[in-house]
This record gives C-alpha cells, sequence and structure tokens, in this order.
C-alpha cells in the first residue's frame, strides 16, 4: 500500500482519507463501462468521491490516471497468469492454463468483465498519443510473451522444429483479445473456458504423439 493512505495529503487538494488503490479500482468501472475518451472527468470524480482538483493533485491529468489504472489491472490480475504460463515446463499445459486462468479473470465478479486494455482503449484516437501508445505496446506484450513460451517448447524438443512461432502467437493472441467481448456480454466462466481448449489446438500436436 502507498503512503498515499496517510491522513496527511502528499499534494494539494487531495481529501485526508484518499486511498490511492481504491481511486484506481473506482475508475476501473468508469472506463471499462464508458471506455477512454467518453469517461468524462466529472463521471470518474462522482465515482472516486473526489473533486476535480483532488483527481488533478493526485493523477495530473485523466491520460494519467488512465495509464496508473491500466497498470495497476495489469499487475493485479494478470503479471501472476502470464508467469505461471512461462515457468510451466510442459507448452501445450501452460498454454491450456493460462487460458483457463483468462476466463476466470474476464468473468470474475470482483471486477467488470472484459479486459481493460482491449475494452476501455479499443476506440482511442492517434491524437490521445500516450494513451495509444501505451495500450497498443500493452496488446502487443501478450504475443511477447506467447512467442517466447512457443519457442522455449520449440527449444526443448516438444515443439517440431518447423512450428510457426510468430504466427501461432499472434493466432493465441488474437484469440484472448477477443474474449472480452463475449465475456462483456456476460457468458459464463464455464462457457468461456472451453476456448482453452481451442487455444491449445493452435499448436502442433507433442512430438512424441506425430508418427
Amino acid at each position: 500500500m502507498s503512503d498515499s493512505t496517510q491522513s496527511t495529503p502528499s499534494r494539494r487538494g487531495r481529501p485526508r482519507n484518499f486511498d490511492r488503490d481504491t481511486a484506481l479500482i473506482r475508475a476501473l468501472g468508469v472506463f471499462w463501462r464508458y471506455g477512454y475518451e467518453p469517461s468524462s472527468v466529472g463521471e470518474l470524480c462522482r465515482v472516486m468521491a473526489i473533486n476535480p482538483p483532488s483527481l488533478y493533485a493526485a493523477f495530473g491529468s485523466k491520460a494519467e490516471l488512465f495509464l496508473e489504472a491500466v497498470n495497476f489491472y495489469e499487475s493485479t490480475y494478470w503479471d501472476a497468469p502470464w508467469a505461471k504460463m512461462l515457468q510451466e515446463a510442459n507448452v501445450h499445459v501452460a498454454i491450456r492454463e493460462f487460458f483457463e486462468d483468462a476466463a476466470a479473470i474476464l468473468t470474475s465478479q470482483d471486477v467488470p468483465c472484459g479486459c481493460l486494455v482491449v475494452l476501455a482503449a479499443i476506440n482511442v484516437s492517434p491524437e490521445s498519443k500516450e494513451v495509444y501508445d501505451t495500450v497498443k505496446a500493452l496488446r502487443e506484450e501478450g504475443r511477447v510473451y506467447f512467442r517466447k513460451r512457443l519457442q522455449a517448447g520449440k527449444e526443448s524438443g516438444q515443439l517440431p522444429p518447423e512450428t510457426n512461432i510468430d504466427g501461432i502467437a499472434l493466432a493465441l493472441n488474437t484469440l484472448l483479445e477477443g474474449m472480452s467481448i463475449p465475456a462483456q456480454d456476460g457468458i459464463s466462466h464455464e462457457e468461456l473456458r472451453h476456448i482453452a481448449t481451442c487455444a491449445v489446438m493452435l499448436l502442433p500436436a507433442p512430438c512424441a504423439a506425430r508418427p
């Protein structure tokens, strides 16, 4: 927990009992529902129970608030599943379990359903350059993680030498991003979990099982 929870404000205009993590979680809900650009400072302030001067004092701008909320979301919900995928010894198990974890996260009742990076930032205009570049890099990060795990599987002999690592990594990342839409529409965890089986089918069969 940051020192922002102390009773003495560290910036002028910040409420005495300001809790930064709580404020970020509330802001996440607004950005999820409306997207980055349609989310107004007024609505953010109403949900976060602060006034505009306090928002600017704490976060600097709406863009900075959004970027901090995105980073908070990524570290809270996605860092562990990515790390688990990279550490799992069996590449097929790693991919299946990652998508099972993703289904649980995307349909969680603890936060609005769907991925913030996909849903809240899907229509960010290039004029909002810092936000646009950051969420684009975050979406690309998934493909990097998948490629790294697939490459390790190839080097360990679990995947054939001719495996198209780049193509499968792109397909897996596209599948992951696409899961946010049915999650937002209310699909159940059990239904979305079936995607894990489909994801593994994008990989070649384990080398030992090939003729």
